[in-house]
């Protein structure tokens, strides 16, 4: 077991890609490959006397189709399929739902917001980018070549995911679902994803993340352009503070991204504490007005490419609109409609 940051990591070695590594009883982790810098994602299988429950799929690339083929041949002791459940709607958790459904003849189980949320995305597929998306990312001080570039990689989401299932079965928070033979309690969180679905197992006192709760990294809690005044960052620390109270200090966390480890409520409030730190310092640095993209250097350590902007320029306005809700900052558009914010 590896000790950092005071989380333990008590499997030293990730499994390899499509090959399922036992972490509790009737609990297996799998890791498949993702086309980003961040080239993984954990996905969780679960053995009963009915056969497996599938948490997460991985994206729709013919690289996992034939990592999930191998498991199905290889790793399923001749018991079928009989649930899958995606803990939200982006794509790397859902973008083989479809397949997976196809496949064993299954009916999707996740959140009621997430599911319509990510058909209505997916609509989006093909289109052009809509006025009211060109016109957030101009506000925030996008530059014609970025917002050239936007337009051209709008619609992008659908790309990624297999046709969706056009029926599913709602989890929510207070139900619970049978998986390895004991009882998983559904809790949600948001910021991240509108209803994150976490899966807790008091019996085994084992709590599959999703991405609401990562080990190194922070997830993205962004506002997009169909809601510019959201206040997703308010939702997330929320969550963070729930979590801290609805899951043991001692429970195995299984996250999407990273190792399995234990020390959740410590790897919670450093997330709370980051966001804070990071609000200070736009408090600070808005002194003197700023644009959303003369922010970028104060919140993220990498440069910001072309194809980062959406996400930066969203996690951006996620912190001013969280100060502007506390009445710490005000918005001065200019006269070519660009938003500077001030400090109050």
């Amino acid at each position: 077991m590896t000790t950092t940051n005071a989380l333990q990591f008590p499997i030293s070695e990730a499994p390899a890609m499509g090959q399922p590594l036992k972490v509790a009883e009737g609990v297996y982790w799998l890791r498949m490959p993702l086309p980003f810098a961040l080239n993984h994602i954990n996905l969780w299988l679960l053995e009963d006397h009915l056969g497996w429950t599938i948490v997460d799929t991985g994206i729709n690339t013919s690289t996992c189709k034939e990592l999930w083929q191998q498991v199905f041949d290889h790793h399923l002791n001749n018991k079928p399929v009989h649930q899958l459940i995606v803990t939200h709607l982006h794509p790397d958790h859902v973008g083989l739902a479809g397949w997976i459904c196809e496949r064993w003849g299954l009916q999707l189980q996740m959140s009621r917001t997430d599911y319509i949320t990510c058909k209505v995305l997916m609509s989006d597929t093909g289109q052009p980018a809509p006025k009211a998306a060109v016109d957030f990312y101009q506000r925030a001080g996008a530059t014609d070549e970025q917002l050239a570039y936007y337009k051209t990689k709008f619609g992008g989401y659908g790309k990624s995911i297999y046709p969706m299932p056009d029926s599913y079965v709602r989890l929510q928070e207070g139900s619970s679902v049978t998986m390895a033979g004991h009882r998983w309690e559904i809790i949600v969180g948001r910021g991240h994803a509108p209803e994150h679905v976490c899966l807790l197992c008091p019996e085994l006192n084992v709590f599959i993340s999703g991405d609401q709760l990562l080990p190194t990294i922070s997830s993205n809690v962004s506002v997009w352009p169909v809601e510019p005044n959201a206040d997703p960052l308010k939702d997330w620390l929320d969550s963070c503070a729930m979590l801290q109270h609805r899951i043991p200090a001692d429970v195995l966390v299984l996250p999407s991204h990273g190792q399995v480890f234990f020390g959740a409520h410590n790897r919670l409030q450093r997330l709370i504490e980051g966001h804070e730190k990071s609000l200070m310092k736009l408090l600070e640095t808005c002194q003197q007005p700023q644009r959303n993209v003369d922010l970028f250097s104060q919140l993220f350590r990498r440069p910001i490419n072309n194809d980062l902007l959406t996400l930066a320029v969203g996690e951006t306005q996620a912190h001013l609109n969280y100060l502007i809700s506390k009445n710490k900052l005000q918005r001065i558009p200019d006269h070519q409609d660009v938003v500077w914010y001030q400090t109050l």
